[in-house]
């Protein structure tokens, strides 16, 4: 017996065609179109030629790409720990029974909702204004300066992007604590189960695939991080805190480096879709040995 099959009705390709034809127009292309420079000598305007791997080969012995290598890879290993491990403590406490839970819960997430610049440019005169008045009237040398002039000037920048990134990825914490069966914790209780047993046996293995989603976003958004360093360094003081991002725009449209910096930006998005591949199949496997 044939059975019929189901017609999709054309109001949902009506839907879905406009948006799938402007992402490729606005995303697939450009994106196609870098890699296709990144083939030849196009500075961004004039006569261009093919040139081979010669960008992508150039790119391995240039000491200002290996430094914003170098940065940004330590910036966004520390970024992903410290983000991971206060929202996920954050997440904890705003489960339990507290008092203003809700509201507390609408501050933390208040900073995901201002734009990177926004809060970028807030800090930059926080930074360079009030905490140098502040360590002045109390006499403290090393809060008088301006921290973003200085050496620690990654300091500053990753206190700014570790508050902001705090309220999403708590929120998704705070959904997969909500998951778990509040039976489970009773039964812990009645076995006389502490606190770390508690979190170790039963909360983080059934909030695995939660972890799991955040370590990815992390990484891949860190090693991304742009927003944050134009407003409050713009990369420096000199080079100190120039991300591969940063350096992409800088060398690539101001620096008529187009297509240098093309060849830069796919080995970029081959390395963090690498990352992201190996850390699915790594944590994937993880949360098979502890369910």
């Amino acid at each position: 017996m044939k059975h019929k099959r189901s017609r999709v009705s054309p109001v949902f390709y009506l839907m879905v065609l406009p948006m799938t034809v402007l992402f490729f127009l606005l995303h697939t292309y450009p994106f196609l179109e870098g890699i296709f420079y990144s083939f030849t000598n196009w500075k961004g305007y004039g006569q261009w030629h093919f040139v081979g791997l010669r960008n992508y080969a150039h790119i391995f012995t240039d000491p200002d790409i290996g430094h914003a290598y170098g940065f940004t890879f330590v910036f966004a290993i520390l970024a992903t720990v410290l983000v991971n491990v206060i929202s996920l403590l954050l997440a904890i406490c705003l489960t339990k029974r507290i008092k203003l839970k809700k509201t507390l819960r609408a501050v933390y997430f208040l900073p995901y909702i201002l734009g990177n610049l926004i809060v970028g440019y807030v800090f930059n005169f926080i930074f360079a204004n009030l905490l140098p008045q502040v360590g002045k009237a109390l006499g403290i040398g090393w809060l008088s300066v301006n921290i973003l002039g200085t050496d620690n000037a990654w300091i500053g920048l990753l206190f700014v992007t570790v508050w902001q990134s705090l309220a999403f990825n708590t929120l998704i914490y705070i959904s997969g604590l909500q998951t778990v069966d509040p039976d489970l914790y009773e039964a812990a209780d009645l076995d006389g189960a502490s606190g770390w047993a508690r979190f170790s046996k039963i909360t983080f293995p059934l909030i695995a695939p939660f972890f799991t989603i955040n370590m990815v976003l992390c990484v891949k958004n860190f090693l991304m991080t742009f927003d944050q360093v134009m407003a409050m360094t713009n990369g420096g003081p000199g080079t100190a805190t120039t991300t591969v991002s940063v350096l992409i725009y800088k060398r690539g449209f101001q620096g008529a480096q187009f297509a240098y910096q093309s060849a830069n930006a796919v080995l970029l998005f081959l390395i963090i879709g690498g990352i992201s591949l190996f850390q699915l199949l790594v944590l994937e496997k993880r949360e098979e040995k502890l369910s």
